[in-house]
């Protein structure tokens, strides 16, 4: 058994790696947003928060009724309760990467979690 897994280019306006990359510790998924157009729903989480990276384009995130501006190379972390949506601006689009992680559950990270 290896221990590593590769998928390809994600294509679509969403591809969720959970199931393809056999995560057990994350949800990551690729998401394009047309000029215009919103994620349909607001929505929060029970215990994960998430991050959110703007590979390109631009638009906003609303959490909690705050609008926060997004373009190309932002990142953006969403406690769990943070009621959330996204939306494309009316003349890009936006394509973005969103990292989904149980909030506190790192407790080493880098050098310190390395076996050498």
């Amino acid at each position: 058994m290896s221990n590593y897994t590769k998928t390809g280019k994600a294509d679509g306006a969403r591809t969720e790696l959970h199931d393809k990359l056999g995560l057990t510790g994350a949800e990551i998924s690729v998401n394009t947003l047309p000029a215009g157009a919103s994620v349909p729903f607001v929505h929060a989480h029970k215990e994960n928060e998430e991050i959110y990276f703007i590979i390109s384009g631009k638009g906003k995130a609303v959490v909690d009724g705050e609008a926060i501006v997004l373009s190309e190379g932002d990142w953006i972390r969403i406690a769990p309760q943070g009621k959330r949506q996204f939306f494309a601006s009316p003349d890009s689009p936006m394509s973005y990467i969103c990292i989904q992680v149980k909030a506190g559950s790192l407790t080493e990270y880098t050098a310190a979690d390395a076996i050498v």
